[in-house]
């Protein structure tokens, strides 16, 4: 599975530095100098990084090859990836990466189908977003990934609990 570590936005400056939109939380080892990145269009790479930095609060990233405005320009909106299997596991044992949660069932405490997990938002708070099933179908859920309502996670099972508070499944039961 490819996963997308970053995006061009737009050249910085006249020498080929270009504007990277991070997605990743680790933007110091996944674009760091001699790290070969896939692109998306696969014809745009693969890139590697010669240098990066942080500037104003935005990544600025040097690839090779790449020494001028107009070759920079080209790549606008192109996406760095990497494959998944290329990534080492965490070594926290509550640490997920979103490919490994997207495709989990997720269960309820007594063990009833509450649905799929379907993505990931970050957005302040870590949500799962899952496809509801059963009574639920066609459903989107958000569900705060937190200890105190995701109980548990198995991967090996492709499932995790949830113990949700009144309301967060079914807000019309929440009165």
């Amino acid at each position: 599975m490819q996963l997308v570590v970053g995006r061009v936005t737009r050249p910085h400056g006249v020498r080929g530095e270009l504007a990277v939109e991070v997605r990743t939380d680790d933007p110091d080892l996944r674009l760091a100098a001699g790290v070969v990145l896939a692109t998306e269009p696969a014809a745009a790479g693969p890139l590697t990084v010669t240098g990066a930095r942080w500037h104003s609060g935005r990544l600025l990233v040097r690839f090779a090859g790449i020494g001028d405005r107009n070759a920079a320009e080209d790549l606008r909106g192109t996406l760095l990836v990497v494959d998944s299997g290329d990534l080492e596991d965490p070594t926290d044992p509550d640490e997920f990466r979103d490919h490994q949660l997207i495709g989990l069932r997720v269960v309820g405490p007594g063990g009833e189908q509450v649905g799929t997990v379907n993505d990931v938002l970050h957005s302040g708070q870590d949500l799962l977003v899952v496809a509801g099933s059963g009574a639920r179908s066609g459903a989107e859920i958000l569900i705060p990934f937190v200890s105190a309502i995701v109980s548990d996670v198995d991967l090996a099972a492709g499932q995790l609990r949830v113990d949700p508070p009144p309301g967060l499944l079914d807000p019309d039961a929440a009165s």
